[in-house]
């Protein structure tokens, strides 16, 4: 039986969740006599939690917080560290993670909420911690609008990540805030090579779309950076110097990066799709990425999993050190604010 490419989507495979008892498999796919599974449509799910804002803890991540109006992502990105996430809404790693995306529709109200409690004291929020709160839902829903007027009716330190151009739909609020030096933006560009990208990150912006939401946001006066993240040695790692240097030339003050490390079911997922997309050199960049985490494709050694480590990890942090001197030498983003906050004296938003 001839396996269907799933064009849009970055899994092809449902990998198994290690909470459920029972679930579907294809181990077997030569007894199947038709696919047990169909390029699948998105769905939305309602969720309505009791709080929206969590403390970070990883020893890799200075002490911040960080708050998603989503989870699950449609963006699809074959290596996100999200993907595992998913499981514990009783969904799988893979596609399921960019089909059934969950909806927090109150995010905003809890926004105000967790800001306003009296003993809070203000630190920057990151938006974006584990999904993108640009994807193309928030289109439709606008959480994310609706957040950034909570924190900039308060005056609120905030941190955005995204690869959606989508955020210039935004660009009123984001402007607002960055007059009083309450926001930092970063956009996450992985490669400017338009194949890899449609396969690599199949509901996203182009490169091209990336680098003008930077220039906007830039002669917007909004202090913003990239993530080139994450490096995959073999496939963008030798992208790194063009990268970094158009982010410089389009206004970016800064530029940060991870190594690829496949945790969990993204393991899978990731072989699977390298081996259907890329065999050609499957081998070699399996190999390699297996370098950089002391033979295996995931490394859960704090400090170190993000980094990696050996000859390999070595070069790629050279070459991206000395492109970062080159082009940023003389950039940095501007201190948060945080004597902007109104603790209180406001009427509700809601």
């Amino acid at each position: 039986m001839e396996e269907e490419y799933f064009k849009g989507r970055g899994a092809q495979i449902k990998t198994g969740n290690r909470f459920l008892k029972s679930q579907y498999v294809t181990d077997h796919v030569e007894g199947l006599d038709e696919p047990l599974f169909s390029a699948p449509a998105t769905q939305i799910f309602y969720e309505t939690p009791k709080k929206i804002v969590n403390k970070v803890t990883s020893p890799d991540l200075r002490m911040m917080y960080s708050t998603n109006p989503y989870q699950g992502c449609e963006h699809g990105c074959i290596y996100c560290y999200a993907r595992n996430s998913h499981e514990y809404w009783g969904f799988n790693a893979g596609l399921d993670f960019e089909s059934k995306i969950i909806v927090k529709k109150d995010a905003p109200k809890l926004l105000e909420k967790f800001i306003l409690h009296p003993d809070w004291q203000p630190v920057p929020i990151s938006v974006s911690g584990n999904t993108d709160c640009y994807q193309p839902l928030e289109r439709k829903f606008e959480i994310t609008r609706g957040m950034l007027k909570v924190f900039a009716r308060y005056r609120h330190p905030v941190g955005m990540i995204t690869k959606n151009s989508l955020i210039l739909r935004d660009i009123d609020l984001l402007k607002d805030l960055a007059q009083d030096n309450l926001v930092h933006v970063y956009i996450s560009i992985t490669t400017q090579d338009e194949d890899l990208r449609r396969a690599m990150e199949p509901r996203t912006a182009s490169a091209i779309k990336r680098l003008k939401t930077v220039e906007e946001l830039s002669k917007a006066g909004v202090p913003v950076g990239i993530m080139n993240a994450p490096i995959i040695p073999g496939l963008n790692h030798h992208e790194i110097p063009q990268i970094l240097k158009a982010a410089s030339d389009h206004g970016a003050l800064g530029a940060g990066m991870t190594v690829v490390r496949l945790n969990g079911a993204i393991g899978k997922i990731f072989e699977d799709w390298l081996r259907k997309n890329f065999p050609d050199r499957f081998d070699k960049v399996w190999h390699q990425i297996c370098e950089l985490h002391g033979g295996n494709v995931n490394d859960s050694e704090f400090g170190r999993r993000m980094s990696g480590e050996g000859n390999f990890a070595e070069a790629i942090h050279q070459l991206f050190t000395i492109s970062k001197k080159k082009y940023f030498g003389n950039k940095a983003f501007p201190a948060i604010d945080l004597t902007k906050f109104r603790r209180g004296g406001n009427l509700s938003l809601f």
